[in-house]
C-alpha cells in the first residue's frame, strides 16, 4: 500500500504537513494471484513466474508457488461449512494462550485466531474482538465480493464470468483521478516488470483490475472496480454497456441513486452469507474523484472479528458461491514479497492469503520524527490472513485465519504486526503462548513494510 495521502512529503506541502500534521494511507504493492493462472487475463503473471525470471519481479519463497487448483476451501462440504465464531465456543487452550501473549501489550490491538485445521473441532481466541476503527485497504475486499456478486447475479455460469473477467477491457477514466499507488506492467519483449500509477486512458482487463485493486491496492483500481459494480447492477446481463450508454447512465442517473445501487451490491452478499455490515464496511469510494461522481455516506469501519468471519465464510464457500469464494481466495494468494503480518521468515513457506491497511498521522512533537507506519496522532494497521503451514497439504499441515488490529502510537506497526504473526504461527503449532519477539536488524524492520 503506498501513500494515497491527505498530506505528502514534497517541497510544496512541507509547510502545511508542519503546520497541521500528516495524515498518510499506505498500501504497499504486492503480487497475489497463482502464477501458473495463464488463462485469468492478468498478463502480469507471466513475468513474475520464477522460469521467467522478468527484471524487476521478486524471487517467490516457496510457499507462493502454489498452482491454481491447489487453491482450494477447507470448510465447504465439512462438519464446518455451518460453524460460526460464538463466546461459547472458544477454545480455552488457545483463549489463555491468546491472552497471555498480549497481556502486557497497547490496549488498542484486537485479534482474532481462527484454527480451522479439522472442520470437526475448529477452535478460536480472541482479545478485544469488537474493537472498531477504519479498515483502510482491508476495505477493498468487500469492494471485490460486490462486484464478483453483481457478476454472478447477471452472468449465472462460471464459463461466461471467466470469459469476462479474462476479455472485457475498461478504460482508465475520470474514476482513476488521483492515485499514487503504482501497478505492475509486464513487457514480454524486454521481459522486464515496471510499475507506474494508473492514469486515464490506461487500458486493463476487468482481471486486472481487481488484481490492481487487491494485489497493488491501487484506489484508483478499487474505485473503477466499484464503477463496474454499479453498471453490472443497473444493466445486468446486458452488461458490458457502450460508452455512450455508460456515459448516459452516469449523467442522468440520480447520485443518491448511484450510491443506493452501489451500497446494496456490497452489502447484499454480505447479508446473504451472514456478515454484519454495521460492523465491517466502506462507506465511500476510494479516489477523490469517484466520490465527487458517488458521493458516499462516510463512516467506514470493522471489528478483527467481522474480518474474520468474513474469510471464514470464504473457507466455507458462502461468498455468493463456490467459485466466487475461490475466485476471491485466488485474488488473496500472496506471491511475492511478503510484508507486514506475512513477513517473517517462519511463515516462508506457508501459502499465505492476505490483505492488509494502515493509516498513520502525525503532528509536531519535540524529539519525535514522523516515519512510515509510526504516526504520533493516529497509527492504525489492519491485517487479515488465511495461512496454510507448510503450503503442501498433509498431515503436517496447520490452516488458520487471523484478523489483527492496532492503533499503537509511534511504534513500528508494519514490524509490530509481522512480529506477531510469527508468534501467533508458533502459537498455532505448539498451542501455547509463544514470545512476540520485538528485536530485529535495520534491514528486516525496512523489509516488513515492503521497501526493498
Amino acid at each position: 500500500m503506498k501513500n494515497t495521502t491527505a498530506f505528502r512529503f514534497s517541497a510544496r506541502a512541507s509547510v502545511a504537513a508542519l503546520a497541521l500534521g500528516t495524515a498518510l494511507f499506505y498500501a504497499q504493492p504486492g503480487t497475489t494471484y497463482p502464477l501458473d493462472a495463464d488463462t485469468a487475463g492478468i498478463s502480469r503473471l507471466q513475468g513474475h513466474k520464477p522460469e521467467v525470471a522478468a527484471k524487476g519481479g521478486v524471487r517467490q519463497p516457496p510457499g507462493a508457488l502454489l498452482s491454481s487448483a491447489d487453491i482450494q476451501l477447507h470448510l465447504q462440504g465439512t462438519a464446518g461449512a455451518d460453524w460460526d465464531i460464538r463466546d461459547g465456543n472458544r477454545s480455552p487452550q488457545l483463549q489463555r494462550a491468546l491472552e497471555a501473549m498480549f497481556k502486557e501489550r497497547d490496549p488498542s490491538y484486537g485479534v482474532v485466531v481462527v484454527d480451522i485445521t479439522d472442520p470437526e473441532a475448529i477452535a478460536w481466541a480472541a482479545v478485544r474482538e469488537n474493537f472498531s476503527q477504519m479498515p483502510g485497504s482491508v476495505g477493498k475486499i468487500l469492494t471485490m465480493l460486490g462486484f464478483l456478486s453483481e457478476l454472478a447475479r447477471a452472468f449465472p455460469e462460471p464459463d461466461e464470468r471467466r470469459r469476462l473477467l479474462r476479455e472485457h477491457t475498461v478504460v482508465a477514466g475520470e474514476w482513476v483521478k488521483w492515485d499514487e499507488h503504482k501497478v505492475p506492467r509486464y513487457d514480454a519483449e524486454s521481459n522486464t516488470i515496471h510499475k507506474a500509477s494508473i492514469a486515464p486512458g490506461d487500458r486493463f482487463t476487468l482481471a486486472e483490475w481487481i488484481d490492481h485493486m487487491v494485489a497493488a491496492s491501487a484506489n484508483s483500481a478499487a474505485a473503477t472496480v466499484w464503477k463496474e459494480t454499479v453498471l453490472l447492477r443497473h444493466f445486468g446481463s446486458d452488461y458490458p454497456p457502450s460508452a455512450e450508454q455508460e456515459e448516459q447512465f452516469f449523467r442522468d442517473t440520480p447520485r443518491n441513486k448511484l450510491w443506493q445501487l452501489a451500497s446494496q451490491a456490497v452489502s447484499e452478499p454480505m447479508l446473504a452469507a451472514g456478515l454484519d455490515p454495521d460492523r465491517f464496511w466502506v462507506g465511500s469510494f476510494w479516489t477523490r474523484s469517484a466520490k465527487n461522481l458517488i458521493p458516499g455516506n462516510g463512516n467506514s469501519r470493522a471489528t478483527p472479528v467481522a474480518m474474520a468471519r468474513y474469510l471464514l465464510r470464504l473457507e466455507q464457500g458462502r461468498l455468493v458461491d463456490e467459485w466466487t469464494s475461490v475466485e476471491i481466495k485466488k485474488y488473496l494468494y500472496t506471491t511475492s514479497r511478503r510484508y507486514r503480518y506475512v513477513y517473517p521468515g517462519e511463515l516462508r513457506n506457508a501459502a499465505v492469503f492476505f490483505k492488509s491497511g494502515s493509516f498513520y498521522k502525525c503532528r509536531p512533537e519535540p524529539g519525535f520524527a514522523c516515519a512510515k507506519y509510526a504516526g504520533n496522532v493516529d497509527n492504525l494497521m489492519n491485517s487479515i490472513a488465511i495461512v496454510e503451514s507448510p503450503a503442501q497439504a498433509g498431515e503436517q499441515q496447520k490452516r488458520y485465519i487471523v484478523a489483527l488490529m492496532s492503533n499503537v502510537l509511534r511504534k513500528n506497526s508494519a514490524w509490530d504486526h509481522a512480529r506477531i504473526g510469527a508468534a501467533v504461527e508458533a502459537m498455532i503449532q505448539t498451542r501455547a503462548a509463544a514470545t512476540i519477539v520485538e528485536e530485529g536488524s535495520a534491514e528486516a524492520i525496512r523489509g516488513a513494510g515492503g521497501q526493498d
